[in-house]
């Protein structure tokens, strides 16, 4: 079971996130929504970042035996409900019964695998998604975007170019993220029409960083995994216009540190 921030340290970090992040140019992609703070892709987690002022919560979508999309990240039901088996084998209605709040602590019993057009019901005009598509429809997921006003508010990523391409062939306006560590790889995916690329610190070359501008390319930091909350400080400092990690708390406090020197210099 993960420890929870407690309510005190929570309750400063609220108060003052959001004039923070207002001022602030580095945009802060939380994966799978506040994940060290609530249970992943669950609608607490994002709420918590529409309170603490987050720019995007990632989300992974799959779907359901039925055809139903959802956001989970697995392709099991095992390590984050209380239900087994693929999603892919499971109806709807087996899926909307299981808990995915439990197994993270006792305050999120009950907590459901949110159904993505939910979501994106609930949370419109409230904060901006990252899909990470995992498996879907994306003619699909692309009508649920227009549906809900997200096209100017959302960016994709897939693993494979394939479903890249794919998702160019069925629309060219949303924002897609790629990923690439050096110069070759960043003038190989400009065949894809990216907004946004994706890269590790050590990667970002002042020539990195100079074809990106020219081509007008957003830089978001990864930061995700053990230890990489150690790469932050380094991140503020960088060239980088977006970040995606996964302790937001820990980058808001960094952030109200680095905006409290700035001010006093």
């Amino acid at each position: 079971m993960k420890r929870a921030i407690s309510s005190s340290i929570f309750a400063s970090i609220l108060l003052s996130s959001a004039s923070l992040l207002e001022a602030r140019d580095l945009e802060i992609v939380a994966h799978r929504g506040a994940n060290s703070l609530a249970p992943e892709n669950t609608f607490a987690a994002a709420e918590i970042c529409v309170d603490l002022g987050i720019d995007y919560v990632e989300i992974d979508v799959r779907t359901s035996k039925d055809g139903v999309p959802y956001i989970i990240h697995d392709s099991k039901l095992d390590r984050t409900t209380d239900g087994t088996g693929l999603v892919a084998e499971r109806d709807s209605s087996c899926i909307d019964s299981l808990d995915a709040g439990s197994w993270f602590s006792s305050k999120y019993n009950g907590e459901k695998v949110p159904r993505l057009e939910a979501f994106l019901e609930r949370f419109h005009g409230r904060i901006r998604f990252y899909f990470d598509v995992k498996d879907a429809n994306l003619n699909k997921i692309v009508s649920l975007v227009y549906k809900y006003g997200y096209t100017d508010n959302c960016f994709f990523w897939f693993s494979k170019d394939e479903r890249a391409r794919e998702f160019r062939s069925i629309d060219n306006r949303i924002p897609l993220k790629m990923n690439a560590v050096d110069v070759d790889g960043l003038r190989r995916v400009l065949d894809y029409n990216p907004q946004i690329i994706e890269y590790r610190l050590p990667n970002l070359t002042p020539e990195f960083v100079d074809f990106a501008r020219t081509h007008e390319l957003k830089l978001m930091a990864h930061a995700l995994g053990k230890g990489s909350e150690s790469l932050y400080p380094q991140i503020i400092e960088s060239a980088a216009d977006m970040v995606n990690l996964d302790k937001v708390d820990l980058m808001i406090e960094l952030l109200k540190v680095e905006s409290a020197m700035s001010k006093r210099e």
